[in-house]
Order: structure tokens, then sequence, then C-alpha cells
């Protein structure tokens, strides 16, 4: 059973996997902190992008000496494979570490086989640790791989009433500048921005990542110009006017239609085999920004993974366009449940996260 001074370690070295998030794309997200004989923190990294050392790595070398005899805490289970890089396990037991702690089993069949490896060269082994936080901050990567599909953040902006449009359908802006900012860290770190053609048509957005500061200040979250997320609209029946500014030059765009994706059971583009086709091209996080239809669509198919909602502190009460569209409750016991995982204010608004709850039968 792992120890306090274990426990708050892994707690640790979940922070320091959140720092690579941006970055290690499409690796996973780890973090590691090594304790001495005597279980005090003496070294910590985290993955910080591919082609990197691992964050065990990191975390060995800033110990040193003072592995040796000690346990390495690692947010995901140590890798037995060479990549870019050299296996874990062997940099581990090279450094001499008598233990090692993970939360969560690589599911990869080229990178898991660590643990076994570690017990059978006479390492006590740990698994599970923190498991549940570890795997939240690491979500994207396990995701893809365990379903093969990418990981979805539907984001919607609305004001307190639940609304993200006016009877008129003027939605601009219902949050204010330093939300809209928070977006664009949202696009940033995801592969590709999906909407439907009823947003394309209403809105004509542009879909793009603009560089600025974080919406807490510039720092470690500022964006910087780089390169822009796949647009992606989908569009049934091919209704996108050609001179849609989703359709610029400013980023790539695929509209995807179901002639070309698959036909679901609703006539439409076929959800399951879109995002199927997103993951073959290398995506991994999906942000899905509108309208209320398609997220209707995506939250009835069980595809939604992450919600993030930009509330304003406005209402627009009769007539306004809800934030869901068809995926409705009839009573309170069909009710679309959610986890709260943040709360945060973001200027005058409230970014509220939060991941679906499984329905039960």
């Amino acid at each position: 059973m792992a120890s306090a001074a274990e426990v708050a370690a892994m707690r640790r070295a979940v922070e320091l996997a959140a720092r690579g998030a941006r970055t290690t794309r499409p690796n996973p997200t780890v973090g590691a902190v090594v304790l001495d004989a005597k279980e005090r923190p003496v070294g910590e990294g985290w993955h910080e992008r591919p082609g990197g050392p691992h964050a065990e790595v990191v975390a060995l070398a800033a110990a040193g000496e003072r592995a040796r005899g000690g346990t390495a805490v690692v947010t995901l289970e140590p890798c037995a494979h060479t990549g870019r890089t050299g296996p874990c396990v062997e940099a581990l037991l090279a450094a001499g570490v008598r233990r090692i702690v993970y939360a969560v089993a690589d599911p990869t069949p080229q990178a898991a086989g660590g643990a076994d490896r570690l017990r059978a060269s006479g390492v006590d082994v740990e698994e599970g640790v923190l498991a549940e936080e570890a795997q939240r901050v690491n979500a994207r990567w396990l995701v893809a791989v365990r379903l093969g599909r990418p990981y979805v953040v539907w984001k919607y902006a609305a004001s307190m009433d639940g609304k993200v449009a006016a009877a008129d359908g003027s939605s601009r802006w219902i949050t204010g500048p330093l939300a809209r900012a928070d977006v664009h860290q949202l696009r940033a770190a995801s592969d590709c921005i999906v909407v439907g053609v009823g947003t394309v048509l209403a809105d004509d957005p542009q879909l793009t990542v603009r560089a600025s500061s974080s919406a807490n200040g510039a720092g470690p979250g500022a964006l910087t110009p780089g390169a822009q997320p796949l647009r992606v609209v989908v569009d049934s029946h091919r209704r996108t006017p050609p001179g849609a500014r989703v359709c610029d030059e400013a980023a790539p765009t695929w509209v995807a239609t179901a002639r070309e994706v698959g036909t679901g059971q609703d006539g439409r583009v076929d959800l399951v085999a879109l995002l199927r086709r997103l993951h073959g091209r290398g995506a991994q996080q999906v942000l899905l920004e509108g309208g209320p239809t398609l997220a209707g669509s995506f939250l009835a198919a069980g595809l939604v993974d992450r919600v993030v909602g930009y509330v304003a502190p406005a209402l627009l009460g009769d007539g306004g366009r809800s934030a869901l569209v068809g995926a409705g409750a009839g009573s309170i016991g069909d009710a679309w449940w959610l986890q709260l995982e943040d709360v945060a204010r973001i200027g005058d608004d409230v970014r509220i996260t939060a991941r679906p709850v499984a329905r039960e039968a």
C-alpha cells in the first residue's frame, strides 16, 4: 500500500504532467517524482515534447545518486520499448531504485510490460495510486489509444439561463474578451475544431487560433503563433458556401459530407465514422464548438468526453436559442448529469468544466 509520502509525490507528479499538456502531442503527458530511501523528494520531471527525455529520465537525472534505494513515482507505467528515446525501465534499473509506484497502466502494446520487467528484476511495483487524477490529466492520449477516436471537448458560451443566442439569432458577443481569449487556449490545445454547417451559415466563423495572452495574464499559458488546428465542418449535404471564412487560407479545412464519411441512422454524417477518420489523420483531441444541434448529436451518441461552458451574467429569456438541441431529457431522471471538475471566474464570466457521467441503463 502506498505511503503518505508516495501519495503526495503522485499528486505532485500529476501537477507536473499537466505542464506538458500542450507540447507532448502525440505523446502522453507524464510526470514523475523520485523519493530517496527516506522518502524525501530528490528529483522531479515531466515529459515536455516528442523526442525529448521521458519524465522518469528527467526526474532521475535531477536525483542523481540519491535515487539509489529510493522510489520512483510516475503517472504512467514506465515504458519497456525503445522509440526515439530508450526504455525508461532500463533507466530505472540502472539508477538502482527499489520501488516503483505508478498510477495508470500503459495501454499500448509496444510500450506496455514495463511493470512486469521491473518485477522480474526484483523491483517492488505498485499500480493504481491516484489513478483517476492521472487519467484525467492524460485523458487526451488515453481516450485516443483505448477507443481509437479523438478525445472530444464540447465548448459553448451561454447566458445564465442557458441561451447561446437571442430570439433574432444574434450571439456576438455573449461573453467578454477574456473568456474569448480563453477559448483560444482550448483551440491551441486541440488538433481539430468541429462545427456544424448551421453555425457556418449563421455566423461565418473563421475558427483559427489567434495569438493572445492567457486569460489570467501572460505566462506559460500565453499563446504564440504556430500550426493551426484542422477546421472541420460537418455538412451532410455540402451547403458550405465556397466563400465562407472557414474555407480561407488561414488554416486547413475539411468539409465532411455524408457521402464521403458515411451516413448515420438520422441520415446525417455518421459521427462515429467521422471521429475514426480524424483519428486516422492523427487527431487526438477535438474541440466541438457548435452548434446546439451538432452538440446534441454528439452527446446523444456518447461522444462527448468533457464539457467547457462559459456563462455570461446575462438573461435572454423566451425565444433565445438553447445551448443544446436534440438531446432533451423528458424527465429529471433522464438528465445528462456531469461530474464537476473546475469552476473559474474569467473576467466577468464564469468557466465551468465538467465531464459526463455514464447514464444508467
